[in-house]
């Protein structure tokens, strides 16, 4: 099920000015799978990766945790995906007049909501001033429509979250081989943090969630290889969520972008022979999902590329693509 070439790819682009560890799985729609794991949890390490390893998920934290949670959330008629920010965070922006009040989850989950893509959360202060000051911002924005992908819009979900269960992210529960705690001498390395001035193992990637206590709706998941290819596997086979729910998470909703994941384009991660109706999403650190319905297919990339630093010559989308593009060669006549 992984072509020989596929996996000479993946562990051509291990060593120096590339990342310690990747771990490749793949899984058809009759439920077959095959895993392939090279490499090391960090640079001059001897052991080998361990298949079961945590890796730091990054931005894959938004579809795999905040998007199926507001989609579940709607299934369970506790919100609808067109109610107002204001509605649900009645202190958002308070005494402040802005549209953001007025854009909907929607907008939101779509990346259509104007908001900008970051901001320097975590030089704001501890973790409960940026919490409350998050939400006081008058954060500007752009007339709604246009996709502009953002953090902020994905933190916001992850506060609505919040409010609607009344509790923080990291206690919620969730599938197998998926953690917002994993054990630091049982995971992937990520960078050298300039910030926090030590490598990270363990904990998050991302400096915002990492100062909003170690998880918010746009980072801060983390997972096992076949933890997330369970979750790429539940999508191709149809009970990721309800039929409904999961119609809009695997179907465009704004240019190029369903209610979870980002839609087959020119230029896209998942390289250029997949189906015109393939999704998938990528993680900061190196990680990626990418799910092809009519072809029968899904696949999970798993690197740490920001090892030792973000900073490096290591060409990420290209193996990306590249390791999509033979794995979809290799599927035997099916359109």
């Amino acid at each position: 099920m992984i072509p020989q070439r596929t996996r000479d790819l993946v562990e051509q682009a291990l060593g120096p000015g590339g990342p310690s560890a990747a771990a490749l799985g793949v899984v058809r729609a009759d439920g077959q799978r095959a895993t392939f794991t090279a490499g090391h949890a960090r640079h001059g390490e001897t052991a080998p990766l361990a298949p079961d390893a945590w890796w730091d998920l990054a931005s894959l934290t938004k579809p795999l945790f905040t998007a199926r949670e507001v989609l579940r959330a709607a299934e369970r008629g506790l919100l609808d995906l067109d109610d107002p920010l204001g509605r649900l965070l009645p202190d958002l922006a308070w005494m402040n007049d802005t549209p953001l009040r007025a854009r909907t989850l929607r907008q939101l989950l779509t990346h259509t909501a104007g908001l900008g893509p970051w901001s320097k959360l975590y030089t704001w202060g501890d973790a409960a001033t940026i919490r409350a000051r998050f939400l006081q911002e008058p954060w500007a924005v752009t007339e709604p429509g246009t996709v502009l992908y953002s953090d902020l819009g994905y933190v916001l979900l992850g506060r609505v979250l919040e409010r609607l269960h009344d509790r923080r992210l990291q206690t919620f529960t969730l599938d197998p081989g998926l953690t917002f705690t994993p054990r630091a001498d049982h995971s992937v390395a990520t960078e050298h943090c300039a910030w926090r001035e030590r490598l990270l193992q363990g904990e998050t990637h991302d400096e915002n969630a990492a100062a909003m206590g170690g998880a918010a709706g746009h980072a801060g998941l983390f997972g096992t290889l076949d933890g997330v290819l369970d979750q790429a596997e539940a999508l191709l086979r149809g009970h990721w969520l309800s039929p409904a729910a999961q119609h809009l998470a695997l179907t465009p909703q704004a240019p190029e972008r369903t209610l979870a994941f980002v839609h087959a384009s020119p230029g896209w991660s998942g390289g250029s022979l997949c189906s015109p109706h393939a999704v998938g999403h990528t993680g900061f650190t190196g990680t990626g999902l990418w799910v092809d319905p009519p072809r029968g297919l899904a696949w999970v990339l798993l690197t740490n590329r920001v090892h030792p630093t973000r900073h490096g010559p290591f060409d990420i989308q290209g193996l990306r693509r590249a390791v999509g593009n033979t794995l979809s060669a290799a599927v035997p006549g099916r359109e």
